[in-house]
């Protein structure tokens, strides 16, 4: 069975793209096949994977698919990476979050579309920076989430937001959507108060539901991402790449816990 991760906070700068590229990777490096999904109109994540001519591409596009997903499939999207495939972004869903509102189950088109996708262990769905309608579909596509926030204090409400929205699409929808893990980006050592404070409260406030996995500042993280690859595909050592491997194991007892 396939298992479906909608990496999200709506909150900028919080390494959400960065963190879904190296999940995928940690997987990929533990062999599994995977699905890397650019849901953001940026295509932040399709350039940083190397791919920014199917961001422009003609259609046929996951913009196209979005939005009549009956008569498309996963298969003819995706473009093949070292590592993983990818499904793509275009530039054209800028204008999705409009037409999707007034579309009949305008928040379901990605879980028609991902219905399909068998031939995958995993599947990785990158997120917008919000909590509109596009996000929304991927909640309800995975059906679990994992959380990339910063040790900052600004962190706190965002989450309380992402929180709410959640419980919204669960009795909306009569569905539930779990929260699988929270990654902690960008931390600097030595700590200051801000983000020792933080680090504490993440751990108070999660760390009996789910991993925190913790993954300092790394120039060689930066480069990999620049170099259109996740730090397994690298060549250069990093010692983050245990703690993005341990999350991947725990996704992976996940995965046989549930049978998702």
């Amino acid at each position: 069975m396939t298992t479906k991760l909608a990496v999200t906070n709506q909150k900028g700068g919080v390494g959400k793209t960065t963190v879904a590229i190296n999940v995928a990777g940690a997987l990929a490096d533990r062999d599994h096949e995977v699905l890397l999904v650019d849901l953001d109109p940026q295509g932040y994540l399709t350039s940083g994977v190397g791919f920014d001519d199917a961001y422009t591409a003609e259609p046929p596009s996951l913009y196209d698919a979005l939005l009549d997903p009956a008569n498309h499939a996963v298969d003819e999207l995706v473009v093949h990476h070292e590592e993983f495939d990818v499904l793509p972004a275009n530039i054209d869903m800028f204008n999705l979050e409009q037409e999707l509102v007034s579309s009949m189950r305008g928040r379901e088109r990605l879980s028609m579309l991902l219905e399909d996708v068998d031939v995958y262990d995993y599947v990785v769905v990158d997120c917008p920076p919000s909590l509109g309608i596009l996000t929304d579909n991927a909640l309800l596509a995975c059906q679990h989430v994992l959380i990339p926030a910063e040790a900052e204090d600004t962190s706190i409400r965002a989450l309380d937001l992402l929180f709410k929205q959640i419980d919204t699409l669960e009795e909306n929808y009569e569905t539930r959507i779990q929260e699988v893990g929270l990654v902690v980006s960008n931390v600097d050592y030595p700590l200051d108060n801000e983000q020792k404070g933080m680090l504490e409260w993440f751990e108070d406030t999660f760390g009996e539901r789910i991993p925190i996995v913790e993954v300092r500042s790394r120039a060689a993280i930066k480069r990999a991402f620049n170099n259109g690859v996740s730090i397994f595909a690298h060549d250069e050592d990093c010692d983050q790449t245990r703690a993005l491997l341990e999350l991947a194991s725990d996704l992976e007892e996940l995965s046989e816990a549930t049978d998702v």
